[in-house]
């Protein structure tokens, strides 16, 4: 019976390698994951080691194995790191990925230029340290001895695939994130390999999605899937009109589907293309779920889990009793793309307890994400009558999605599996694969917003728009 067959869909995460099985409607049959540190040599960098996360997505092969009999296994996978290879495939540079802030001075410099400015009409990517480019560039400059000994600069997920495959792919998702692509022709974009002083065949392949090959040593079926963000849409449904998708893991996005490519006249906005006409425009933000981690470790010490944490918060009144949180920890991608942003703490009081705290971390992030929504569709009353989708780790949190239901004014909607991307991977390999019929993800818990906080969110989200360029203007 084709319900009885197994589809797994592999998610090459930040801090984690999680595989997911589901049956043909989705269903979780079953998940296992495997944890590997993130490295932050200096106070700028934050890298990981490619051996360390190859080992992991191994281990999460050979235990979905033990278990099961996958029809194929597909993959997402962060995007946005680079690493440097040498003609055997062996690691030269650790993964640089996109936390790492070392190119900001490179990437300031370049994105007031002329040539900046045309580097992102053409590709969709604003010029900052998070993209794959202007770490390549930083590399030239700054590793020579390295740089000229590259075979190829690939991400993370490249790589495994070529542990796995032989093959050196990359697909057009991840592709599109990198800076170098360009999204109108999907191909890499002569004038910047020039300037990077790099040619094609120092890159992977570009395929699509939907390209498969057999395991070079399994012989299961792998299909190339994308980059998280675009297949979280894919997972939630979210690439139907009146649709938004948002995603909280270790950062954040919002991401609103598109037929072609979008490019923002003020370079806030990031562009990734899917498959065949399906585009994203988006911003993804530094600061997710990240911060609260840090909250947690390195100011509340406690090793109280994030749902007593989070019943705490509970207790706190919307707008944390005027306590404001500009969560900037590592630096800002969209909308302000400044990775010497700080963050930023306002209006403590004698009556603010540690469940203050908690909140307004927890509002900052989703003002972050409010702040990118409100681009993407400016008009208040077209935000109002589109669904937002939710999904990553925050959507396990019943309290954090009706924050975010009150904090966007917007009906929220988790999918039955939260784990959008892994889904949004089967779902390509279900295309990989001609599996005609594919049923809609099945939707479940609507969170609707309550009109008594909103007067409250829109006066500390105004606040918080202005806390940023008032302390630029400090520095």
């Amino acid at each position: 019976m084709d319900d009885k067959k197994i589809y797994v869909g592999i998610d090459i995460g930040t801090t984690a390698t999680k595989a997911v099985c589901f049956n043909r409607s989705g269903k979780v049959i079953y998940e296992y994951s495997k944890e590997y540190p993130l490295y932050h040599p200096e106070f700028d960098q934050s890298i990981q080691k490619p051996n360390e996360v190859l080992v992991a997505v191994l281990a999460c092969i050979n235990q979905i194995t033990k278990e099961y009999q996958p029809e194929f296994i597909s993959f997402s996978s962060a995007m946005q790191s680079v690493l440097i290879i040498d003609e055997l495939g062996n690691p030269l540079t650790d993964a640089i990925i996109w936390a790492d802030n070392r190119a900001h001075e490179f990437a300031e410099s370049l994105k007031v230029t002329d040539v900046g400015k045309r580097f992102y009409q053409k590709t969709g990517i604003p010029i900052h340290t998070f993209s794959p480019m202007t770490k390549i560039a930083w590399l030239k400059e700054h590793k020579k001895g390295v740089f000229s000994k590259a075979f190829k600069f690939i991400s993370l997920k490249e790589y495994v695939w070529h542990q796995l495959t032989g093959e050196y792919a990359i697909d057009s998702s991840m592709a599109s994130g990198t800076g170098i692509m360009n999204i109108h022709k999907l191909e890499w974009d002569l004038e910047i390999l020039k300037f990077l002083d790099i040619h094609s065949n120092q890159l992977s392949k570009i395929v699509k999605p939907t390209h498969f090959c057999k395991g070079l040593n399994d012989h299961l079926l792998y299909v190339i899937g994308g980059g998280d963000g675009a297949l979280a849409n894919l997972g939630t449904g979210a690439m139907e009109p009146g649709k938004v998708a948002l995603t909280i893991g270790t950062s954040g996005a919002v991401r609103l589907p598109i037929e072609k490519p979008f490019i923002d006249s003020q370079m806030r906005t990031q562009c990734y293309h899917l498959i065949d006409n399906q585009y994203l425009t988006l911003g993804a933000v530094s600061n997710g779920a990240i911060v609260l981690q840090w909250l947690k470790e390195s100011i509340l010490k406690t090793e109280d889990s994030f749902e007593t944490l989070f019943k705490q918060a509970a207790n706190v009144s919307s707008g944390s009793d005027g306590l404001l949180f500009v969560p900037y920890l590592l630096g800002e991608r969209a909308p302000i793309w400044d990775a010497s942003a700080k963050g930023t703490l306002l209006g403590i009081k004698i009556i603010h307890t540690q469940a203050h705290f908690i909140r307004a971390t927890m509002e900052g992030i989703l003002f972050g994400l409010l702040n990118v929504l409100e681009i993407l569709l400016p008009n208040e009353e077209t935000r109002e009558q589109h669904t937002i989708m939710a999904s990553g780790g925050f959507a396990k949190s019943e309290f954090w999605l009706q924050m975010t239901a009150d904090v966007f004014q917007m009906k929220v909607r988790i999918a039955e599996t939260v784990e959008a991307s892994a889904w949004g991977a089967v779902l390509i390999g279900f295309k990989s694969n001609e599996i005609e019929v594919l049923p809609e993800t099945s939707n479940g818990k609507v969170f609707v917003p309550n009109k008594k906080h909103k007067i409250i969110y829109q006066q500390s989200f105004a606040k918080f728009k202005r806390v940023y360029p008032l302390l630029k203007e400090l520095e």
